[in-house]
C-alpha cells in the first residue's frame, strides 16, 4: 500500500503546487516539502479517482465537480498504486468489506463474527437490502 509513497505534484485549479501526500485511511494529507505537519487533508468520500495521463491521476468530488486535483507520480506503476489504495479508502468500501468477510467466515464457522463485540445487529454492518 503506497501510504507512505511520496506524490510530489498537486495541481488545484491550474495552479501547480508541490506537495508531499500521505495517506492515513481515508484521508489524504498534504504537507509543504519542508514542513512536518499537514497543511490539509481530503476526506476521500464521495470522490471519483481517475487516471488522466499513464503518470497523472485526479480526484474529483461528487459535491463539486469542477474542482478536481491531479496527481503526478514519478511512473505509471507508481500512479496505479495510488489509484488503487485511493479506491479502497472510503468507508463505503471497507464497510462493504467488513460485510463480506463477515458473511464468509458465518458460512465457514457457523457464527457471526461481530456477535462477540455486541455490534452485530447495527444497521451500518448490514447490507443495504436486509435494513428494516
Amino acid at each position: 500500500m503506497p501510504a507512505g509513497l511520496t506524490v510530489t505534484t498537486l495541481f488545484s485549479f491550474s495552479v501547480l503546487k508541490k506537495r508531499l501526500v500521505k495517506l492515513v485511511v481515508n484521508f489524504l494529507f498534504y504537507f509543504r516539502t519542508d514542513e512536518a505537519e499537514p497543511i490539509g487533508a481530503l476526506l476521500l468520500e464521495h470522490c471519483r479517482i481517475t487516471k488522466e495521463e499513464e503518470n497523472v491521476f485526479s480526484i474529483s468530488f461528487i459535491e463539486e465537480p469542477e474542482r478536481k486535483y491531479c496527481f503526478e507520480c514519478d511512473s505509471e506503476e507508481q500512479c496505479q498504486e495510488w489509484i488503487e489504495a485511493l479506491k479502497r479508502a472510503s468507508y463505503e468500501f471497507m464497510r462493504r468489506s467488513l460485510i463480506f468477510y463477515r458473511n464468509e467466515i458465518q458460512k465457514m464457522t457457523g457464527k457471526d463474527p461481530l456477535e462477540q463485540f455486541g455490534i452485530s445487529e447495527e444497521a451500518r454492518f448490514q447490507l443495504a437490502s436486509h435494513k428494516q
